[in-house]
């Protein structure tokens, strides 16, 4: 029996420009070791071990039951928006018009509008290098251009104001920041953040600043770069602080005249975030859950303040703590094994040889990503310690 061939398709350019997830490779790795039995221990996700609390899985039961499950408005639920508004009231002191406040699909939705709301086609945006790469994906996939500056310890592997001017350009656009950042944890110091945000100003660009880890800090208390002007465009999101990753929920707070086009992009292109989703966010805000949320940051900070001298007892640098999130960025330059300085090789030999999987420094950039790895501590307090003894014993070999 003949059989027709599957005709070959042309696909879109931008789709070269978008690179895979290396460590997804060593995440099938492990997957196949944990079925033939190994036990593994997972400090790659960044995702918290813990999950909704239970005010708001009653409130996402309370509205499946009464129904409210159907489209909402584009720009999110009123009553989520105006308790959005009021935790910046509460949280830092801002006050936000709900209006300005667009509730998206993720913080994955958020960027991917605010991109293709800002860049054309050939605009360059600044971002540090290392950063997630998923927010240079979002410029290319808007068909900007990514800019990657090399931010080391000496920049708390974040940009400066100084590097904005020296690498700005006609064909810039604006920047992409994040603080606190994946995979560093580390947050920009607010009076530079401030410098950054003007020294952009004086250009006519435009501020993204990805504040989705906020939550999650535990040396100050956080300072929003929407203090620093109306015309900052952030993105957040209830994954990480608020600890409902799957449910897909974020939002953006943009000036007023962002509202309309980005109204008009949400329709188009996702109608709406989760009807559910939001209306049991509204619980989020609830001083209860707040309590929970605050007790559960206090445990991230006891992981840190735990993982971080341990990595370094390894043979790991640690060349700038984190103030943030629940990452580690670890140099592996100085650790007893072959494999010091790779960190692929090194990770390969963690997963393999002590069960460990942590996130080689090639997802995250193109500086030097050989010497560094990420660990996210977002896993059970009692699993670290569990860890770090077994890569004591595979470094003493």
């Amino acid at each position: 029996m003949s059989t027709v061939s599957e005709p070959l398709m042309r696909l879109a350019s931008r789709v070269d420009a978008i690179e895979p997830f290396y460590v997804m490779e060593l995440m099938k790795d492990a997957q196949a070791l944990e079925r033939a039995g190994r036990d593994i221990i997972h400090m790659g996700i960044g995702e918290p071990d813990f999950t909704a609390p239970e005010p708001v899985t009653r409130a996402a039961a309370d509205a499946l039951h009464r129904g409210v499950t159907q489209y909402t408005n584009a720009l999110g639920v009123t009553a989520l928006r105006e308790a959005i508004a009021a935790h910046y009231r509460d949280v830092f002191g801002l006050n936000i018009d709900p209006s300005r406040i667009v509730v998206t699909a993720g913080a994955s939705a958020a960027l991917l509008l605010a991109c293709m709301a800002l860049v054309d086609h050939g605009d360059e945006v600044l971002m540090p290098d290392p950063c997630y790469p998923c927010n240079r994906h979002f410029v290319s996939a808007a068909d900007g251009k990514p800019v990657l500056i090399p931010s080391g310890p000496a920049e708390r592997f974040q940009l400066t104001a100084e590097q904005v001017a020296e690498h700005w350009s006609d064909k810039t656009r604006g920047v992409l920041l994040a603080s606190p950042s994946n995979p560093t944890g580390t947050s920009i110091e607010p009076g530079e953040l401030a410098r950054i945000v003007e020294s952009v100003r004086e250009r006519g660009g435009f501020t993204i600043v990805d504040e989705i880890y906020q939550g999650l800090s535990y040396d100050a208390k956080p300072v929003s770069a929407l203090s620093f002007g109306d015309d900052v465009v952030t993105v957040n999101s209830f994954s990480k602080y608020f600890s409902m990753t799957g449910w897909r929920l974020g939002w953006l707070v943009v000036p007023h005249a962002m509202v309309g086009p980005l109204e008009k992009l949400s329709q188009n292109l996702f109608i709406c975030a989760s009807a559910l989703a939001q209306h049991a966010a509204l619980a989020c805000f609830e001083p209860e859950t707040i309590a929970i949320y605050e007790a559960r940051r206090l445990e991230f900070k006891r992981r840190r303040d735990y993982i971080v001298p341990a990595l370094r007892s390894l043979g790991f640098g640690v060349p700038v703590v984190p103030d943030g999130a629940f990452y580690v960025y670890a140099d592996t330059t100085g650790v007893h094994h072959p494999a010091a300085g790779d960190s692929e090789a090194l990770t390969r030999s963690m997963l393999h040889d002590a069960g460990v999987v942590l996130v080689p420094g090639a997802d995250f950039g193109v500086h030097a990503p050989e010497r560094y790895i990420r660990l996210s501590y977002a896993t059970a307090y009692a699993k670290l310690e569990e860890a770090v003894g077994r890569l004591g014993g595979l470094f003493r070999r």
